[in-house]
């Protein structure tokens, strides 16, 4: 009787040490690639702080010229750009203060619209790396984690906060807030139209370069963005659906968008909606809409990459990449579990 008693707790105790040697090793692993996540977010974050510098440097030249000012300005981008990751906050700090005085209207359309791109970007890469710092953070501060040493000697993760450029009272950049809808046929294909630039337009005869995006527009006053999202989806395809029906918002997405002689700064909102395909009626579309947009494709993930490979550009940028992620959210419907809102390029 004892011997069997001594059997059973051996192999209770090898069970437990398989299945904590299991955890441990999926775990460690997990930890390692939250670690490559957390180095590839600051790559991505400093390059993003390394073009600010370089945009800052022309800003510098373009609104001051060779004045106090602007080498002022240039030599705040330099030491940002130098700066050591423990001083680098406090210098892009300074350097954000800098470019707040600056008066666009005292730069070129082009550079505003490259310098509004290149903070968006920034805001972006912070918000991708303070994401990677949470979660790694997270794992790693767990008692059986630090317990076990599973984080081994890499050095913790550290957030990255800088103070986010105040608006300036110019109308040269406007905001905007728009509702997209990733509309998917039955297949899992994306609603695609095409459009491009109508200030672009040379008077030469060439056509002004194209691009391709999704179905959605800015949002009005009085409206919540499923209804943004469903009175665009009516306007610019002719589809009706009730703003209860879209999925959603599931992405947002900063962008800067140099447009009809004008820089908008628009933060896009993305639902979902799986419908039969159809071919789109233009006949709710505005004047501008008429005259900017060119077409439509329905789109799978090869196709939208045969455009890109083509040389045009597809909006959102990751849009191929996220095309499971749709279909899945589609197929759920209202069956997915609450979902916090993801960034996207």
């Amino acid at each position: 009787m004892i011997t069997w008693v001594v059997v059973v707790a051996l192999i209770v105790l090898v069970a437990v040490i398989v299945l904590v040697g299991a955890w441990a090793f999926q775990t460690a692993n997990r930890l390692d690639r939250l670690h490559v996540r957390y180095d590839l977010s600051w790559q991505a974050l400093d390059g993003a702080l390394a073009r600010r510098a370089v945009v800052a440097r022309a800003v510098a030249v373009e609104a001051y010229g060779g004045g106090p000012q602007g080498k002022r300005l240039a030599a705040l981008a330099d030491a940002a750009e130098r700066a050591p990751r423990q001083a680098r906050e406090a210098a892009e700090n300074e350097l954000s203060a800098a470019l707040a005085l600056v008066d666009p209207a005292s730069l070129p359309l082009a550079l505003v619209a490259e310098l509004a791109d290149a903070e968006a970007r920034v805001l972006l890469a912070r918000r991708f790396h303070n994401d990677a710092v949470r979660d790694t953070l997270a794992l790693r501060e767990r008692p059986a984690v630090r317990l076990l040493r599973l984080g081994g000697t890499a050095a913790l993760p550290s957030y990255f906060e800088i103070a986010e450029r105040a608006e300036t009272s110019s109308s040269v950049v406007s905001r905007r807030v728009s509702a997209r809808i990733v509309l998917l046929d039955e297949d899992g294909a994306v609603l695609l139209l095409c459009g491009s630039d109508p200030a672009a337009e040379d008077g030469s005869g060439s056509p002004a370069p194209r691009w391709w995006f999704t179905v959605g527009g800015a949002v009005q006053e009085g409206e919540t963005l499923a209804q943004a999202a469903a009175r665009e989806l009516e306007e610019e395809t002719g589809l009706r659906v009730e703003p209860a029906e879209l999925i959603g918002p599931v992405w947002r997405r900063d962008a800067v968008i140099d447009f009809n002689a004008s820089v908008i700064r628009s933060e896009e909102m993305f639902f979902i909606h799986r419908t039969r395909r159809f071919e789109p009626s233009p006949s709710g579309r505005t004047g501008l809409e008429r005259a900017y947009i060119h077409g439509h494709r329905w789109c799978d993930a090869t196709m939208i990459g045969e455009l890109v490979a083509a040389g045009e550009t597809v909006y959102p940028l990751q849009l191929s990449e996220l095309l499971v992620e749709a279909n899945a959210l589609a197929d759920a419907r209202g069956g997915s579990p609450q979902r916090q809102l993801q960034s996207i390029r």
